[in-house]
């Protein structure tokens, strides 16, 4: 494929995730994105059929390290309670490192309602989901975590206190270090749940 094509896919990628940061989820237009790249969006359309094709795309970009996460995770060899923290570390590094990013976490129930995008959601949602829970399964299995707790349940704990620390850290301004917030509280959640 043309590397000029690619590179202008890429690029009105980025712009999306940077009008979603900047205007929100309802901000968030063709028009907008074609004036700040300084196209028309008949050009946009040239790249993109339709807006949820954009946001398809947006959130490809958005998971594309996730395997290469879980990846990484299994690879290091890590007991199951340091795979848990590596696991959740990686995403708040790369959070921090592209702070814009998370406009699309923040947003997932809005495109959500969409039902075109709905699937594309809830398939990294539970890609996310199912990874978390499989380090928890094998951290109850090797005694780092009561076996009585359902996985699921400690699941959404971490991944809702992650969610909620990083919505707290967007309306903060960025203001306080995004990972060692999440770290710590993650410290506290996994201690309580040691047999």
């Amino acid at each position: 494929m043309d590397k000029g094509l690619l590179h202008r896919k890429d690029s009105l990628i980025l712009t999306t995730i940077d009008v979603m940061n900047e205007l929100g989820i309802q901000g968030l237009s063709t028009r907008e994105i074609a004036k700040r790249q300084g196209v028309s969006e008949a050009t946009l359309f040239r790249h993109y059929k339709s807006k949820n094709e954009l946001l398809i795309a947006v959130l490809d970009f958005y998971s594309q390290f996730d395997s290469d996460i879980a990846k990484s995770t299994e690879m290091r060899q890590l007991s199951a309670r340091e795979a848990i923290e590596f696991w959740v570390n990686s995403y708040v590094e790369y959070y921090e490192n592209y702070p814009a990013i998370t406009s699309i976490n923040q947003a997932y129930d809005v495109l959500a309602s969409d039902n075109s995008l709905a699937m594309k959601i809830k398939e990294v949602f539970n890609y996310r989901r199912d990874i978390l829970m499989a380090l928890i399964d094998r951290a109850k299995q090797a005694g780092e975590v009561k076996s009585e707790i359902e996985s699921e349940i400690l699941t959404d704990i971490i991944l809702g206190h992650k969610s909620y620390i990083c919505l707290k850290w967007r309306l903060d301004g960025f203001s306080f270090s995004l990972k060692d917030s999440t770290m710590l509280t993650l410290k506290v959640v996994l201690d309580a749940f040691k047999p």
